[in-house]
């Protein structure tokens, strides 16, 4: 029988369609890997963005997809769920996870130290007579709930000989508010994150005092790269893409922090350009580009500091069971140290 014309382009169409699928096309091979953040698309999130928008996981044959957060604690909740694969959260809140729940399956595990040094810091305004951490006893701090700083707070006041401080508790938009106002006389938050919230209030950066926890003896690890145990224990050379990827992306990002910037803007276009790269800036400052992750190479992390963050989250957060190092680490699937060396990257 003769194929009338239109028909028999159709056919052949398809049957052209059906060999070219036979081999199938590498992207369809691609691991599909979704990532939560444990904030919204602020300069910070340009380490995530960048190499996602340059290809680099792309390259790693992985298609991931990247997700604002509202929080590490949710952030480890989602990932040990198996709502997402991996995600970027405080250190702190997964040793406590892993202590509230010690029978929960699939409890994530933090592959890469992204913050070496916590941003947790407290914040007060200069007309307050705070001036360092002795002038916070007797005094009224405020925080929400959930903020690391608080919860971190016991180690801070054990270091510093810190009694009688009282709290209020309020939503994160208010926190900064609140200081300026006079609720409160000090708060605690990420350094880069309050710091610019204040500036945003009308008040002038010389008249912020910053007490910055790892500066006052609180060597607490801050952000890392987490992974579900199952996503991990299926996809090992995945997460290993992963980690290359990311790397790269970050010697980008301390190469070209402003390029960088542009990135998040295409995620969220109504971030104030200028105010995202000063954030990134200071995050980078305070928590990536520090002497204690070029002493113990980024990415990775020492165990005996682990083992006295793991001792001192257990006390601080009144944990159910005490909190063991091995258990919420794994550096074994981390780039070369020579690949992780970001201090080379010069940035302009």
């Amino acid at each position: 029988m003769t194929l009338r014309s239109p028909t028999r382009r159709a056919f052949v169409a398809t049957a052209t369609a059906l060999l070219a699928g036979a081999g199938v096309p590498a992207h369809a091979q691609d691991t599909a890997i979704r990532f939560q953040l444990d904030w919204r698309f602020e300069g910070p999130s340009a380490l995530f963005v960048t190499p996602a928008a340059k290809g680099y996981f792309k390259d790693e044959k992985l298609n991931v997809t990247i997700d604002a957060g509202n929080g590490s604690g949710g952030t480890v909740t989602r990932v040990a769920s198996g709502t997402y694969d991996m995600g970027f959260a405080d250190l702190a809140a997964l040793m406590e996870f892993h202590a509230n729940n010690p029978t929960a399956p699939n409890k994530p595990v933090a592959v890469m130290m992204v913050y070496n040094n916590t941003p947790a810091a407290v914040l007060a305004l200069k007309k307050s007579g705070i001036k360092s951490p002795a002038d916070l006893s007797g005094r009224k701090l405020g925080a929400p709930v959930f903020d690391a700083g608080r919860k971190a707070w016991p180690i801070f006041a054990k270091a510093n000989n810190v009694s009688n401080v009282s709290w209020t508790s309020m939503d994160p938009p208010l926190r900064e508010t609140m200081l300026v106002r006079g609720d409160v006389d000090a708060i605690t938050g990420f350094s880069f994150t309050s710091l610019l919230n204040l500036e945003a209030r009308g008040v002038k950066a010389d008249d912020v005092v910053i007490l910055p926890y790892p500066q006052y003896g609180v060597k607490l690890y801050g952000n890392a790269i987490i992974v579900s145990e199952t996503f991990l224990k299926n996809n090992p050379e995945a997460v290993r893409g992963f980690l290359r990827a990311f790397t790269k992306g970050v010697k980008d990002v301390i190469a070209d922090p402003k390029g960088a910037i542009a990135y998040v803007k295409a995620r969220d276009g109504i971030i104030n350009e200028a105010l995202e790269l000063r954030r990134l800036q200071l995050a980078l400052d305070a928590t990536v580009l520090t002497p204690d992750a070029k002493a113990e190479g980024f990415g990775n992390v020492m165990g005996p500091r682990l083992a006295l963050m793991a001792s001192q989250v257990a006390d601080a957060f009144a944990t159910k069971e005490r909190i063991n190092p091995d258990a919420v680490w794994n550096g074994s699937f981390l780039p070369p140290a020579a690949a992780r060396n970001i201090f080379a990257a010069a940035r302009k």
